[in-house]
């Protein structure tokens, strides 16, 4: 046998390496559209199942609630008082009260549908950078995630931050292969959105920067991203030099809160991280996901060192990080077909664990306290024509949701109602007229939040030093955030024991 012919033979008797089948149009639009679709619909019936909490709000919702019940111009002339950094997001649920009415499902809802969406932008992201399994995966991960189910059920900010945060990511992995320059336009118009909704967004700007430094993305890529980095620089410094004067708001900050689901997420994004990903692109997942996990939450802990300020929900879009990170290490598992079955165990395991918190989130219980069930106790204890008195002022807003609850009661320390005033608690008297218009009244009842402390504030000292000196504690009830008490002037002749009710 000639050299030829044995070479030919050797050839047959092995399997020869065929090229990349190519995958028609038709699958990858059908791929595409079920790593749409199946996220968003997961996240929706998560977002829907149990978002009335009971019919209870809590602090932070009865802010939006109050503010966002005000016409436009009310909204612009309160925020040049306070909460300034959300006024795009009060404007933005004023119109959607006005168009679907402001109950409570109205009030949660955009949350809820705003995930949705980000859930379904997480999806594509994982699609592109690691494959349809990897992108339906991460997809489906992402609406389990505890802070995620939290946050889509909150009239707050927080889930249009993430969402627009999520599609701006997206939209910077496009824009990298090619020149066009919509693309980038596009990537920092919702950018600059996002950080108009919350500051903090412009955390995840600058992991956007170190994932394309990581990626050693060519020059023009850089000076494109910089051109629209600067552009959403230019118009975030506006609400950053006029919200600077409302920084007492976060006063309330004395240490991170609620740090440890951020480290936790942190340390399994960055095991994940080391799992191989098929797909090849010019942005790899992981140089995009850790970034996006790990600095924003990790700047926040730095900056805490000068001045707390971190707190979870100001970077819930760190979330799409651990989510493509985990879809793409179960996707490579599976791939791996002894390991296979394991993932899949570990899947459901998985799924059990989280079966508690999340029906946890959905009670009153999961929030930092109830206004809800606050106004309901102020009513119960009050009497018409009994005083209110609230220790703190600021904690007026815990029933600002419901004005039944305090219609029969006089507030003793109001000159000015939250509306009128362009603020979120009202105006109060000198510490001199509050406390005489106390003595005018032989039942006070009296709100203190679940933070209430001794204040410098001269209307706080006159509030609790006539209390001290001319009532006494007639029963006390205790409430998620809160405790309401009914106080008595010494001169009532038939004193009764002070009662103390158990927590709501």
């Amino acid at each position: 046998m000639s050299l030829d012919e044995r070479a030919l033979a050797v050839a047959r008797t092995v399997s020869p390496v065929s090229p990349p089948v190519p995958v028609p149009r038709q699958s990858r639009s059908r791929a595409g559209a079920i790593v749409v679709i199946a996220p968003l619909a997961l996240t929706i019936v998560l977002g829907l199942w149990g978002i009335r909490r009971e019919n209870t709000m809590w602090g932070d919702e009865t802010v939006t609630y109050q503010i966002a019940h005000r016409d436009l111009s009310q909204i612009w002339h309160t925020a040049q008082h306070v909460d300034l950094v959300h006024a795009l997001y009060y404007a933005v649920m004023h119109e959607v009260f006005g168009l679907f009415g402001g109950g409570l499902l109205t009030l949660r809802l955009p949350s809820a549908l705003a995930m949705a969406v980000a859930a379904s932008g997480v999806g594509l992201l994982g699609l592109r950078l690691a494959g349809p399994r990897a992108g339906l995966l991460a997809g489906l991960v992402f609406p389990l995630l505890p802070q995620v189910q939290k946050y889509a059920q909150e009239g707050r900010s927080y889930a249009m931050v993430c969402a627009l945060v999520t599609w701006a990511t997206y939209a910077l992995v496009v824009s990298v292969p090619r020149r066009t320059r919509w693309r980038w336009a596009v990537y920092g118009a919702t950018m600059l959105l996002a950080c108009l909704l919350h500051e903090f967004a412009v955390l995840a700007l600058v992991a956007h920067g170190v994932t394309l430094v990581v990626s050693r993305a060519p020059r023009r890529v850089l000076r494109a991203w910089g051109v629209a980095a600067a552009g959403v620089v230019a118009g975030l410094v506006p609400l950053v030099i006029r919200s600077a004067g409302q920084s007492e708001q976060v006063s309330w900050i004395d240490s991170p809160v609620r740090v440890d689901y951020f480290l936790v997420v942190a340390v399994v994004g960055l095991a994940c991280a080391r799992v191989p990903v098929e797909v090849r692109r010019p942005v790899r997942l992981s140089t995009l996901a850790v970034p996006i996990l790990v600095l924003p939450g990790l700047l926040l802990l730095i900056a805490s060192l000068v001045k707390p300020l971190f707190v979870d929900r100001y970077v819930v879009f760190s979330n799409i990080g651990i989510a493509l990170l985990l879809g793409a290490s179960m996707d490579h598992l599976h791939r791996q077909q002894r390991s296979s079955r394991y993932v899949w165990i570990a899947a459901v395991a998985a799924l059990a664990v989280l079966v508690p918190p999340s029906l946890s989130l959905r009670t009153p219980q999961s929030r930092s306290d109830d206004a809800t069930a606050i106004g309901a106790a102020v009513r119960e204890e009050g009497r018409p024509g009994d005083g209110l008195l609230f220790v703190s002022g600021r904690h007026r807003i815990l029933t600002a949701a419901n004005p039944e609850d305090t219609r029969v009661l006089t507030d003793l320390a109001l000159a000015r109602d939250p509306v009128s005033s362009h603020t979120l608690a009202g105006v109060e008297l000198p510490a001199q007229e509050i406390a005489a218009r106390m003595l005018g009244f032989d039942r006070i009842v009296v709100v203190r939040g679940r933070d209430a402390h001794s204040s410098a504030n001269a209307q706080e000292k006159a509030k609790t030093s006539t209390l001290r000196r001319h009532f006494r504690e007639y029963g006390t009830t205790h409430v998620k955030g809160a405790r309401i008490t009914v106080y008595v002037r010494n001169h009532d002749p038939s004193p009764k024991p002070v009662l103390e009710k158990a927590s709501r």
